[in-house]
């Protein structure tokens, strides 16, 4: 996998690193208007960076998406709560997507350890949506739920892109947890959008580097067999 813009990747970067700075100390320090004018355009400039990497335009997709849930998210009220939701479903299904054309399936090896990981995802994911249940809203109890499935199926997915990717893919359950349990009311860590916003973009930068990484490192598929045509009259 090639840079398609070299030049770009290293100003993007610094973009995506200067913005999610100012976005931060804007959350600590009440600058409202700051935060809600840098938090829309995090994403994309991401995206802009993977993609002067040379990543596969659907990484881009996952970041756009991301970017559409981060936009919603702050317009509040129910309606945008969900519309962005499934903003950030339609992120993780990309996620999935990519892990399965970039990743590496588990060998003899490790089949051991991915089902125990499997069977810890499971776990985890019951238990945060049987506590969260009682306190949250009841209309945005089977959403919640079924949100929370595809996002654990894309964190324990990310395992398949490796160590950088699977840190991505626990900070991303961490992230939307503390957003979810917020929603439910309970006792929020001091600054709580500021820890959901640090872990949300420490884990699109690192579900990014991930999936960089296992595309620059996958095969190149195999190229397809064309069959000569037949002349009429020869078998």
């Amino acid at each position: 996998m090639s840079a398609r813009w070299p030049r770009a990747v290293r100003p993007l970067l610094w973009a995506f690193a200067v913005l999610a700075v100012v976005h931060l100390a804007a959350l600590l320090t009440g600058g409202t208007a700051a935060a809600q004018l840098t938090k829309p355009a995090l994403m994309p400039v991401l995206a802009g960076y993977a993609l002067a990497r040379g990543g596969p335009p659907l990484l881009a997709g996952a970041l756009l998406f991301g970017c559409g849930g981060d936009t919603f998210l702050q317009l509040g009220g129910d309606l945008s709560f969900l519309v962005g939701m499934g903003s950030f479903a339609a992120g993780h299904v990309c996620y999935l997507l990519l892990f399965a054309r970039y990743g590496t399936a588990p060998g003899d090896g490790r089949r051991g350890r991915m089902a125990a990981a499997g069977a810890a995802y499971a776990v985890l994911l019951a238990g945060t949506v049987v506590l969260l249940w009682p306190d949250l809203p009841a209309d945005l109890r089977i959403p919640v739920a079924g949100y929370s499935l595809l996002l654990t199926a894309m964190a324990f997915g990310a395992l398949r892109a490796g160590p950088r990717a699977a840190v991505g893919g626990l900070l991303f359950l961490l992230s939307d947890t503390l957003i979810a349990s917020g929603i439910a009311h309970w006792p929020q860590p001091p600054g709580p959008q500021f820890w959901i916003m640090f872990t949300y973009l420490a884990a699109q930068y690192a579900l990014a580097g991930g999936v960089l990484r296992a595309a620059a490192t996958a095969p190149e598929p195999a190229p397809r067999r064309t069959q000569a045509p037949r002349t009429a009259g020869v078998p």
